[in-house]
Parts: C-alpha cells; structure tokens; sequence
C-alpha cells in the first residue's frame, strides 16, 4: 500500500472522511481480489480508507495499492454478469450519445475513443450513430469481447502505442475516472489526444450528492475499486487545471433490468434484497429496464 497526495491540489493534509471498512488495509496486505474490480461488483461496504483535502476538497482514498498493481488486476477481470445485462446497458448509452450530440454535435463521420470501453458497448452504439469509434480497456478479456463483434478495440490504457499517432473528435469516460490511481494525469492524456475543439464527456458519482450524505458511510459507491470521489466543482476544477472549458455538468441517470436493480439491493441488505429478487421475478418484472436517477451520478461535458 502507498500513501498518495491529493491529485487535484498536489497537497498533503486531509481530514479523515470514512475510515476503511477493513482495519488491515492500512498497512500491508496482498494484492487486490480481482473480483472486487468487475463493474458489476456488489462489494459495498468494503473500501479503503478515504480522506478530504483540506485546501480544495477533493475526496479520494489513501493510503491504496500501486498503480502497477491495479492495472494488473483490471488486466484480469472477467465480468459475464455484464454481458447478461447488455441491453438495459445499450439503452443507457444510447441515452448517454444523445446528450453528447446534443452539446458537441452528431457523428458526421467524427472520431470517437472510449476509454475504458469495457466490452464495448458504447463503442458499439456510437459506430452504428455515424462515429468512426474505437476503444481502449485494460481487461484482455473484455477487449476479446468487443473484438468478436467487429469492435475496433485497444487493450491498455490511453498510453497504448496504437494510440500515439491518433487524434479524436470526442473522447468519453464513463464511469472511468474514479478508478484511477492519477485521474489528472488520465485528462491530460485526454487533452493530448483531442483535436483542437474537440469533446470530453466523463461521467462519475458525486460525493457532495444529497443522496452521499444522507446515506453517509452507507452509500454503496464506497467500494474498493473506487479510488476518486468527485464533486462536480472538483472535477469542473480538474478538468480546468488540464486546459479544458467546462461546457455542462449535471446529474444524468441509467437504464436498469428490474432483477439486477434487486440484486444490487441485495448488497447493501441481504433479506430486503432476496425479498425484492423474489418479488420482481414472481411478477415476471426481471427483465423490464427502468430509468434510475438518484441524483448521485453526473456527467461534465468539457472542450478543448
């Protein structure tokens, strides 16, 4: 484990926010379980321990495990659960595309990269809107994923060699950015990799949300896998300090099947949550996909 500064303001001197759920973790510990780190994990309640500067705010987790070692375990993540949930995710993103389009404009034949594309889904949607989309994702299995369905997909990250000689139009990150060990480092590269003029959209949780602090320690996106809590004034600050003009910022929601909303329950109660998985699947309601908006997820879209 290492102790890092804060990546906004460079500085050291936080207050404690929530101590870690798991005492050990402060000091050495073996590598991460892989599991942890699949996008559908239900692992909450088990995070590190996470701290707030006392000069900008920023929330993040420290002390926490090297960047070489996070990437090694992303690099080993399977996630079949998230195959199975492909459609309600195809809603989501193509509702995510059209708020994009809406601020930078439709396909036209424009260059889009995903980062951290997982399977490709969004890349995905956004070839079959009009973009020349690619992605890049550090799990080799989610690239060979994408890959069987013709996707044009990176594995690594934004400092791939493939990547070196490319420019973007648009460039997202969705629910990317807290997974990071150096998330300013992560919008430089981002800004590098943009034409002039071109579009970032980064969706992430908000810890200032009413919803984080109503729910405090209970907030089920304290999870090991996160790394970065966000606000929408300290990544509007970030995205700022890396060159890019804030355009909008706001609270956008997600397509959920009604069976793994349930399953989700299940994590941060066991029997209200096999009581609701009975209920929605006695009624024959596991596959519907509902629109869930609990104000705690946001997306900025920023330009260069």
């Amino acid at each position: 484990m290492i102790h890092v500064h804060c990546d906004l303001c460079g500085r050291d001197d936080w207050t404690l926010r929530f101590p870690t759920s798991r005492p050990s973790l402060n000091g050495s510990t073996p590598d991460p379980d892989v599991g942890a780190f699949r996008c559908t994990s239900a692992s909450y309640g088990h995070h590190l321990q996470i701290v707030q500067c006392r000069h900008c705010g920023f929330v993040y987790a420290t002390p926490r495990w090297e960047a070489s070692t996070l990437l090694a375990a992303y690099s080993q993540v399977e996630d079949h659960l998230y195959l199975a949930e492909r459609a309600a995710r195809e809603m989501t993103f193509g509702r995510h595309l059209r708020a994009l389009e809406r601020i930078a404009g439709p396909a036209g034949g424009r260059r889009l990269l995903d980062v951290g594309a997982y399977i490709g889904v969004f890349v995905e949607v956004a070839q079959q809107a009009g973009w020349q989309a690619w992605g890049v994702e550090p799990s080799a299995w989610a690239v060979q994923e994408g890959r069987r369905r013709g996707l044009t997909m990176i594995h690594g990250t934004q400092r791939a060699p493939e990547l070196q000689n490319e420019q973007f139009d648009a460039i997202t990150l969705w629910d990317v950015i807290e997974h990071l060990p150096e998330p300013s480092a992560e919008l430089a590269a981002s800004y590098r990799l943009l034409k002039p003029g071109g579009w970032l959209a980064v969706h992430t949780m908000d810890v200032e949300s009413w919803l984080a602090c109503l729910m405090g320690r209970r907030w089920p996106w304290l999870m090991d896998m996160h790394l970065q809590f966000f606000s929408q004034r300290t990544l509007r600050l970030m995205l700022l300090k890396n060159g890019f003009q804030v355009v909008w910022s706001g609270a956008q929601g997600r397509y959920l099947r009604l069976g793994y909303l349930a399953s989700r329950l299940e994590g941060l109660n066991r029997p209200l949550g096999r009581l609701t998985q009975t209920l929605v699947h006695h009624l024959g309601l596991a596959k519907v996909a509902a629109l869930v908006n609990f104000g705690d997820l946001f997306t900025v879209y920023a330009r260069k």
